[in-house]
C-alpha cells in the first residue's frame, strides 16, 4: 500500500540534507578565511613603487616592500650604512640601510627594500634584496617601470 501524499514523512529530504551540508560548509571556511585574515593583518607586508608612496598615504612605520631601480649616482657607503635613491622613473625616494648590501646590489639595477617610512619621509630598510637582472623582479615592480617608461626589454632577458 502506498501512503497517501498528504502524509509524509518528518525530517529533511535528501536534496535539503546536501544543500544544508554545503550551506554549513561554506559557514566554516568563510569563517576560517576570516580568522586568518585577521590573524595575517599586521604581518601582511604591501608592495609600493616610489610613485605609490608619492601618491597614497603611508603611515610612518607602517611596513612596506619599496621596489624599483637605483637611481645611478646615489649610492653612498659608509662603514655598513647605506643610502641610496629609488626610482620608478616617475618619482624617487631615499632609502638608507644599515647592514652588508648583498653582492649583486649596484647602481642601476631592481631592488626590492623591506622596511618602513621615517617620519621625514624617507625609507629605513631592514632587508634588501638586489637583482641580477629584471628576470627575478616583481611583476609589480615591472609593471611601474613599464608604466613610467623606464623598463628595457633588452636587459631583462624574459619579457613577461
Amino acid at each position: 500500500m502506498t501512503m497517501p501524499s498528504a502524509v509524509r514523512r518528518k525530517g529533511w529530504t535528501r536534496k535539503q540534507k546536501r544543500l544544508g551540508l554545503i550551506a554549513g560548509l561554506a559557514v566554516v571556511v568563510a569563517l576560517a578565511t576570516t580568522l586568518v585574515l585577521v590573524a595575517l593583518r599586521d604581518q601582511i607586508v604591501f608592495f609600493y613603487s616610489p610613485s605609490d608612496v608619492a601618491t597614497r598615504e603611508v603611515v610612518a612605520g607602517q611596513a612596506i616592500r619599496l621596489g624599483g631601480l637605483v637611481k645611478d649616482g646615489s649610492w653612498v657607503r659608509n662603514g655598513d650604512s647605506n643610502v641610496f635613491v629609488v626610482t620608478d622613473g616617475k618619482s624617487e625616494l631615499t632609502a638608507s640601510y644599515t647592514g652588508i648590501l648583498p653582492d649583486l646590489f649596484r647602481e642601476g639595477q631592481g631592488v626590492v627594500a623591506e622596511g618602513s617610512m621615517t617620519p621625514d619621509g624617507k625609507f629605513a630598510a631592514t632587508n634588501v634584496l638586489a637583482k641580477h637582472d629584471e628576470n627575478y623582479i616583481p611583476k609589480e615592480v615591472v609593471e611601474a617601470l613599464k608604466a613610467s617608461g623606464e623598463w628595457r626589454p633588452e636587459t631583462a632577458g624574459v619579457t613577461k
